[in-house]
């Protein structure tokens, strides 16, 4: 599983009156964006498909709420690799469904993991599995007392429009 780079685009503030647009109604149309914004459909389909394309626009599985799918115990596991396994440590942990993001890290730990679990007992039975990975040589792990900012990008396609 290679490490995902995503290559700086032309981006202007059209995209970002898209974005901030689809930030506050990510189910609206095209048709509605544009006549919301003053914009051609045409332009606002073109913007909308170049930004999918490109990887500004990811999946819907950002949007899901993992507590209200059962899942509240959010947990983030610094994972410690045998480093020239990394690779295939990385794909075996993508397999484990509750291992929902992984960052590469620079400093003592190697990967780190954000995992949800139903409850402290599954958290248990997930670090084993994490554990028995081949290349993993140990982990620590901390439990999120609760989400105190989301995740969030409008903040910063605010303060870079120009106009």
């Amino acid at each position: 599983m290679p490490l995902e780079l995503v290559s700086m685009i032309s981006f202007d503030d059209t995209d970002r009156r898209i974005l901030l647009s689809l930030v506050d109604e990510p189910r609206a149309s095209i048709a509605s964006l544009a006549e919301k914004l003053g914009l051609a459909r045409n332009t606002v389909q073109s913007r909308v498909s170049a930004l999918e394309r490109n990887g500004v626009l990811r999946n819907y599985d950002r949007r899901l709420h993992a507590a209200a799918i059962g899942y509240p115990l959010t947990v983030f596991m610094a994972t410690h690799v045998d480093q020239p396994r990394a690779s295939e440590v990385v794909q075996a942990l993508a397999d484990i469904p509750e291992v929902v993001q992984a960052h590469g890290l620079s400093g003592q730990a190697d990967v780190l993991l954000r995992l949800v679990c139903k409850d402290t007992d599954d958290l248990y039975r997930v670090n084993q599995l994490v554990l028995a990975t081949d290349g993993v040589e140990r982990t620590e792990t901390w439990l999120s007392m609760g989400e105190l900012i989301p995740f969030r990008l409008s903040p910063i396609l605010e303060r870079d429009q120009t106009a």
